[in-house]
Parts: C-alpha cells; sequence; structure tokens
C-alpha cells in the first residue's frame, strides 16, 4: 500500500456514526478499510500515519464556489485546501468565462471583475471544452490546487446569442443558445446556472429558461438558478424555479438558499414547508448554504436591471448623467430595485469590502458602510456609491448586512441541505466564508451550537453534494473510491477567517488529499497540484 492512516475516527459521509478503523491508499484510490477489531494483521504501507485523536472523512465539496480564475491564477488555492475543499463547483450565478467570443469574453471580465479580477490570467479558450483543459493544463501542466467541476452560465450564454438587451430571445437566438448548453454539457459541464438579479441573464422569460432546463435536462446536468428575489417575493421567487423545472423535468439546485432583508426574518419554515410539500410530489431538489448572515456581491448588482441594460460602458454613461442617476436614486432608496431584491437600499448594509482599481483614494471606503463613507464627506450615501462606482470603474465589492441567524440555523438543519462558500476571493476585506464555511460548520455550528450533528454534517458537506453531482467515486470512504480525504480535529477544528481579519486560515486541519497526494500536511500547504476537472457525462 502507498499510504495507511491508522487509528482514525473515521466518519464516512453516509451519516452513519464514526467507528475506529485503519485505510490503506494505494494508486489514488481507497484500498482497504479494516475496522477495530475485525482481526488479523495490520494494515501496513510504504508510509503510515498516525490519526489517533483525528476525524477522518471524505474531502468536502464546495457546492457554491467563485475560484474561476483564482484556480489558474494561484497554484497554492489554500484559502479551499486548507478547509479542507477537494471539489469546487464554479460557473456561478449565470455569469462566467465559457462559452464566450471575443466581444463576449472582454463584456464579461468588465462585468465579474469585482468578483474574480482579471490581473494574471491569459484567456486562451473560448469554449466549454478549452477553458477545462486550460484548468487541467495549468501551472505548467501540473493542474490545479483542487478538483474542479462547472456549470454553464446562463446569463453569459444569453450575452453571446443575444446581448444585453432586454427582451424576449427571437426563435433563432433561442435556437442558438440550446446548442451552446448541449455543446457545453457535451464538453464536460455537470448543468447550468443562472444569476437572475444579475444582468443579462435576469432579462429571461420563464419560458426560455424552461427550454434551456429542457436540454441541460437531457444531458443528465441540473439547473442552478441564484433565482429572481431573496427578499420582497422571495418564496414566490423559490416556488418560480421548482414550477421552472417540474415543467422542463429538470433537476433543481437552489443556489445559496436562504431568506434574507427584514422582510423575511423567521420566515424559514415557509421555504422549508414549500421544498417539503415539492419533495413529496417528487421533487428532484437540493440547495446549498454558507453559515453566516451577510452576503457578498458587487456594488453595481444592486441598481435596477434596466440601469445596467447595454453593458457596463452604457451603466457607467447613466451614472454620468445627473437626471438618470436621480431616476436610478429614486428606485434604489424608494422603489426598491430589482437588482437589491425588491427591497429599498438601506445603506447603513452596505459595507464596501474591496475595490478593482487600488487607487489609494479608494481604499479609504474600503472595510465601512456606505453610509459611514457619506457622514465623513458631508453628503448623502447615494452621492458616495454613485461616485465610487464611477471612480471604480463598477469595480468595488460590497458586504451585506441582511441575513437572519434563525434562517441560517433553520436551512441548514435540511435533509436536502449542503454547503456551498459563495467565496468571492477579490477585494482587500472579502467576506470570510470564502477562507472560513466548512471549519465555521464543524467548529461552531456542530461543536459549539449542536445544530448539526457531526456525522449528519459531514453528509451535508460529502455525499450529498457529490450525489446531486452525480460522482460516482467520490463523497464516501468506501473501497474502491477516490483517496479525497480530510483529518481533522473535532475538538478544536474552526475557522480563523473574520470579517476583521478574512483571510486567516482555520485550525485544526491537518491533512488534506486529493487522489491519495498530500495537499495539506501537518497543517502547511505542500506544493502537490492534485486538482483536476470532473466532467460531466454529457451524452444523451
Amino acid at each position: 500500500m502507498d499510504l495507511v492512516i491508522r487509528d482514525a475516527h473515521l466518519i464516512d459521509g453516509t451519516g452513519t456514526p464514526a467507528r475506529r478503523a485503519d485505510l490503506a491508499v494505494q494508486a489514488g484510490r481507497i484500498a482497504e478499510i479494516r475496522e477495530e477489531g475485525a482481526g488479523g494483521p495490520r494494515l501496513t504501507g510504504a508510509r503510515t500515519l498516525d490519526a489517533q485523536g483525528l476525524t477522518l472523512t471524505p474531502g468536502f465539496i464546495d457546492m457554491h464556489a467563485h475560484s474561476d480564475l483564482a484556480l489558474l491564477r494561484d497554484p497554492d488555492h489554500s484559502a479551499k485546501a486548507a478547509q479542507g475543499v477537494t471539489l469546487e463547483v464554479i460557473g456561478q450565478d449565470g455569469l462566467s468565462y465559457a462559452p464566450v467570443d471575443d466581444e463576449t469574453l472582454t463584456h464579461i471580465q468588465r462585468t465579474i471583475a469585482g468578483w474574480n479580477g482579471t490581473d494574471g490570467v491569459d484567456f486562451t479558450w473560448r469554449t466549454v471544452a478549452e477553458y477545462l483543459d486550460t484548468l487541467d493544463g495549468a501551472h505548467g501542466g501540473e493542474g490545479i490546487a483542487v478538483n474542479a467541476a462547472y456549470l454553464l452560465p446562463q446569463g453569459t450564454i444569453r450575452m453571446l446569442a443575444v446581448g444585453w438587451e432586454d427582451r424576449e430571445a427571437t426563435p433563432a437566438e433561442l435556437d442558438r443558445m440550446r446548442h451552446e448548453v448541449a455543446k457545453g454539457m457535451r464538453e464536460g459541464a455537470v448543468g447550468m446556472s443562472s444569476g437572475l438579479t444579475y444582468t443579462p441573464g435576469m432579462y429571461a422569460k420563464d419560458t426560455e429558461l424552461t427550454e434551456l432546463c429542457k436540454v441541460v435536462a437531457a444531458h443528465g446536468g441540473y439547473y442552478c438558478p441564484h433565482h429572481r428575489s431573496y427578499g420582497a417575493g422571495a418564496l414566490q421567487a423559490y416556488e418560480e424555479m421548482i414550477d421552472l423545472t417540474r415543467e422542463a423535468n429538470c433537476p433543481l439546485h437552489l443556489a445559496h438558499a436562504t431568506m434574507n432583508f427584514g422582510v423575511n426574518k423567521g420566515k424559514a419554515p415557509d421555504l422549508l414547508a414549500l421544498l417539503d410539500g415539492a419533495l413529496a410530489e417528487g421533487a428532484d431538489i437540493t440547495l446549498d448554504t454558507y453559515p453566516y448572515t451577510p452576503g457578498c456581491t458587487t456594488l453595481v448588482a444592486m441598481l435596477p436591471s434596466w440601469a445596467s441594460e447595454g453593458g457596463p460602458e452604457a451603466t457607467l454613461a447613466r451614472l454620468q448623467d445627473d437626471e438618470t442617476a436621480d431616476r436610478i436614486r429614486h428606485h434604489m432608496e424608494i422603489i426598491g430595485a430589482d437588482g437589491c431584491h425588491g427591497v429599498p437600499i438601506d445603506w447603513d448594509t452596505i459595507e464596501i469590502s474591496g475595490v478593482s482599481t487600488g487607487a489609494p483614494d479608494l481604499a479609504a471606503y474600503v472595510g465601512r458602510t456606505v453610509r459611514e463613507s457619506a457622514a465623513d464627506r458631508g453628503e448623502e450615501p447615494w452621492t458616495t456609491a454613485r461616485r465610487l462606482l464611477i471612480a471604480d470603474r463598477l469595480g468595488p465589492t460590497i458586504l451585506q448586512h441582511v441575513g437572519h441567524e434563525e434562517n441560517v440555523r433553520a436551512i441548514m438543519r435540511h435533509r436536502v441541505h449542503t454547503g456551498g462558500s459563495d467565496g468571492i476571493l477579490q477585494g482587500d476585506k472579502p467576506h470570510p466564508r470564502a477562507y472560513g464555511t466548512f471549519p465555521q460548520y464543524l467548529g461552531r455550528y456542530v461543536r459549539e451550537l449542536g445544530v448539526l450533528g457531526l456525522s449528519d454534517c459531514v453528509a451535508h458537506l460529502t455525499s450529498r453534494p457529490a450525489a446531486r453531482l452525480g460522482l460516482t467515486d467520490r463523497g464516501v470512504i468506501r473501497e474502491g473510491y477516490r483517496a479525497d480525504l480530510v483529518l481533522f480535529d473535532a475538538d478544536t477544528i474552526a475557522a480563523g477567517s473574520t470579517f476583521e481579519a478574512p483571510r486567516t486560515l482555520p485550525t485544526g486541519i491537518p491533512h488534506v488529499l486529493i487522489d491519495g497526494r498530500f495537499v495539506i500536511e501537518n497543517g502547511h500547504r505542500t506544493n502537490t497540484l492534485a486538482g483536476r476537472t470532473v466532467r460531466g457525462t454529457g451524452t444523451v
């Protein structure tokens, strides 16, 4: 055997209790599991790791990641590897970098610079296959830090076929989108995402989304929408996605599923009742959440959708025009913009987490709410926000403090729940979920608060997401499965990241393996790049 892990508290990911066992790894797979008291000689290998006092689980699967460029830019990628993440699902919220043409790529780079940045990456690909091949061949052909699966971004595909216009697609344009979805699924995507509060994806009607979901389902994938509202009308927005995918006969995975803003305080039971009713009728639904209350996105995403029609340059032009800017302000502060989930914006809840230009005069905004910065300047919050959007060319990222702890806890207990960081790695002060989601679940919500049991929580983070992704050799510790493994101390595991120091790595996770190779060893990142793309089957 290549490696034997001895005397571990093994939690296999199925939800069953821990048991003491030895585990042997050979050629990247779990070769043998021998439980304590099984008799016979002990397992031996070229290397033996004493796991006394440590819990051994499958590697964690991040069902909602924004590492689309970080995996190419940063071979270390300890933000995820140090958490025990062995697989990320990227291409989220309907906006990513494949498939594209030259013009669409330029728009996408600008549109989500706040999520992913643009520097340090050579955008040589245009198709899904080329992007996935680029990941596999990254860093001198060695690969990437952790495994990655890709969702087709519906907003990008609409941009490619229709552009930035707020209108229904023509039959020819819909055919083009169907073609791109089918092609992307054949090239290895595992499903399709949408960002239905982001332009231009939000311009799609349900009939259009249903047609695309039919193609996704025909190729064995699932639909992962950031739906039309997490604020006013949130429950109706969830119901819309359930009805849409029922008509398309497409599995549904609800992205960062929560109930935010004051209008939804204490309303998680309403969402769970809706899910339970649909599940009882045979719907195939899962969801992911992160274990924090604030959200994170870009400041420009808060604008009404009409202000972003035509693309980034058109948005900037509207912001620079006083009359149009006043209309934008009225929609945001009085009516409730669709970009802010139909709720009038509260500038006390909008904290700037990063700017894209790095200009010293903009850095002073970071870590402060828009209202705080406005007070310092003796001006209205909208004036401050408008100036910042123009100066940073729509690049600022924000933390939005609109969540409710009771909703977070109720949703994470649900039987179809999985973990997702929604981790944006850009900005001077990113959301701590990017570096802390998985130890936060196991340290705070399992050990400290008892919201979930340890074995149950591990299942949420491993076998449940693996099942949604259709993986038949990951997510469970079982003989013959890939040796994607995490060893942690259940008594000390904790998220080091905080809102004050968001890039602090976790504690209590000494070892992480991908395909039997140590990517974290004795608490330190190795030079190993064991990650590869995990591709869907894609064929009809």
